[in-house]
């Protein structure tokens, strides 16, 4: 506090007291005069192209129109061209990019393969048919066998099966219960019986390079699964004799005759194959393709790596797969995952070839729920099973040709190699060679067109072209934002602040105390100190009295 020498100590009159106001007045012109030249000099000294020709007072009053109007139009563009880049951003649109990438080596597909042919009609038992002749349409539910089915085995010369039919002397097992999946894995058709030659990359391999696997279709096959403990084979080389190559005799004599529709029975002769990567578990039902007997297929190869983008630039599934069958997602563990549970919530049971510990479907389930739930759910129902794209996935682009197997010339031979007749090499052989095409693969990437950067880019370039401006240029904005902030908001609250004249201020004490009106009597008496000094203003009074002239 700024205290007064006693020399200072005089009592406030009305002069005073109207310097005083005087003195606010000033200020507060001084204040909005700062403000204003503040603003003038922002004005001159911006980059921002125009202002300063709207307010130079060089400038006639037309010409200062046409600026405004043109820095308006400039403005509205600018305005408009960065909503439009805005928006873009904010629909997240992507491009895909496709190139090739060489490689040394590459991983070799699993491939996976099943006869189109379930049961085999040599190894079917009494109690086979007994337990099952109903889901293979030949029996009726209460175990008495069709006239229709009687008509065709007596027709198609299968007299085994005629007489496997009698069940007049057959007692069924007490607490007997069938296993399904004991009895698909005996009835189909056995690997080791089908291969007759396997070979990958010239070397010589057996059934013991495939594992087993149950489909659809039954007992299926896969080679390079990598489920059997063996690391996964590679190609250096693409072409044919560079990948794997197999005989098979598909053995349509084994085929079960066909007397009704059921999911099991087929018309076709053939095998069904797929080639997918080791992540993903075989669909081979809905994305396989057929190889028929009597030709040997070509499957030219090409590795396709998809890379896509979560959302909301794409739909493509980013986090873990929520199942307790696999740990990968893929569309295939997806489907499945999603399948067993429909099944497992409607029939209470599952079939063969879905993952899991639950109870299997007996042979009556199947013909009952099972089949018919999974036909409704995989043809009808597109609500149950919605299964997004991976974000990640390997895909196999396939080109398929065939020939003529046997040729006239090599049919004796093989007939007499493999102790067959010609007839039957024609009828139950095919060759399959499956290769890549060249030691390459193609990536197909999608990525964000437009980014954040991409927008600044646009927005700046755009203020640059129509104002002038750049980023200094905002930061010059900001600056001349703060000057004002500092001179209005906080010189007002600093004069909000500022300490107001004592109440002993109000007071009038006249200059003169013998003036006309005032006698001696009258006149205030001023203090006299202990050492004789006399004040004539309080020592409050005194002090208010410098902060309001301070």
């Amino acid at each position: 506090m700024v205290k007064a020498s006693p020399s200072e100590a005089i009592a406030l009159g009305p002069h005073q007291q109207n310097d005083v106001q005087e003195t606010t007045r000033k200020k507060s012109s001084l204040l909005k005069q700062t403000w204003k030249q503040i603003t003038v000099d922002f004005i001159m000294r911006t980059k921002v192209h125009g202002l300063k020709f709207i307010f130079s007072p060089d400038k006639t009053k037309p010409q200062q129109v046409i600026w405004v109007m043109a820095f308006f139009v400039c403005v509205s563009l600018l305005i408009t061209w960065s909503m439009n880049r805005i928006l873009y951003l904010m629909s997240y649109p992507v491009v895909t990019k496709i190139y090739m990438v060489w490689a040394h080596n590459m991983s070799f597909p699993a491939v996976t393969f099943c006869n189109k042919n379930v049961f085999r009609v040599s190894t079917l038992t009494k109690s086979d048919l007994y337990h099952s002749g109903y889901w293979m349409d030949l029996m009726y539910p209460n175990h008495t066998v069709m006239e229709r089915s009687l008509a065709i085995l007596k027709d198609s010369h299968k007299k085994s099966l005629l007489s496997l039919l009698d069940f007049n002397n057959y007692t069924r097992p007490p607490n007997y219960r069938i296993n399904t999946t004991e009895m698909m894995g005996r009835l189909g058709h056995q690997l080791e019986d089908m291969l007759l030659v396997c070979k990958f990359r010239g070397e010589t391999c057996t059934y013991k390079n495939f594992s087993t696997i149950y489909t659809r279709y039954g007992k299926c096959y896969t080679f390079n699964s990598g489920l059997d403990g063996n690391p996964l084979l590679t190609t250096l080389k693409g072409g044919t004799g560079n990948g794997l190559e197999i005989m098979l005799d598909i053995q349509q004599d084994e085929y079960l005759p066909v007397w009704g529709e059921t999911d099991e029975t087929s018309y076709e002769a053939g095998i069904k194959v797929q080639i997918h990567s080791q992540d993903e578990p075989p669909f081979i039902d809905q994305l396989g393709f057929g190889v028929a007997p009597g030709f040997q297929t070509f499957v030219s190869c090409q590795q396709q790596l998809l890379q896509y983008l979560p959302p909301p630039w794409g739909d493509c599934k980013s986090t873990p797969i929520d199942s307790e069958y696999f740990s990968t997602y893929s569309i295939t563990a997806c489907r499945i995952d999603c399948e067993t549970r429909y099944l497992l919530e409607n029939c209470n049971c599952r079939m063969v070839h879905m993952p899991g510990t639950s109870t299997v479907c007996t042979p009556e389930q199947y013909k009952d729920c099972a089949d018919p739930a999974l036909d409704f759910l995989v043809e009808k129902d597109n609500d149950y099973c919605v299964c997004q794209t991976p974000c990640n996935m390997t895909r196999y682009g396939k080109e398929l040709s065939m020939v003529k197997i046997p040729s006239k010339a090599s049919a004796k031979y093989l007939a007499k190699k493999f102790n067959k007749t010609e007839q039957y090499i024609g009828e139950n052989i095919l060759v399959l060679d499956i290769f890549f095409e060249a030691l390459n693969y193609e990536k197909i990437e999608q990525k964000k067109a437009y980014e954040i950067a991409g927008l600044l880019g646009d927005i700046g370039g755009q203020m640059g072209l129509f104002i002038g401006a750049s980023v200094l240029t905002i930061l010059e904005i900001f600056d001349y934002l703060y000057e004002v902030f500092k001179d209005k908001v906080l010189g007002y609250c600093i004069r909000k602040k500022r300490p107001q004249r004592c109440q002993s201020d109000n007071l009038e004490f006249p200059e003169n105390p013998t003036s006309p009106g005032v006698t001696p009597n009258h006149a205030p008496r001023a203090p006299v100190t202990p050492s004789g000094v006399t004040r004539t203003v309080s020592d409050s009074r005194r002090t208010c009295y410098l902060v309001t002239r301070l």
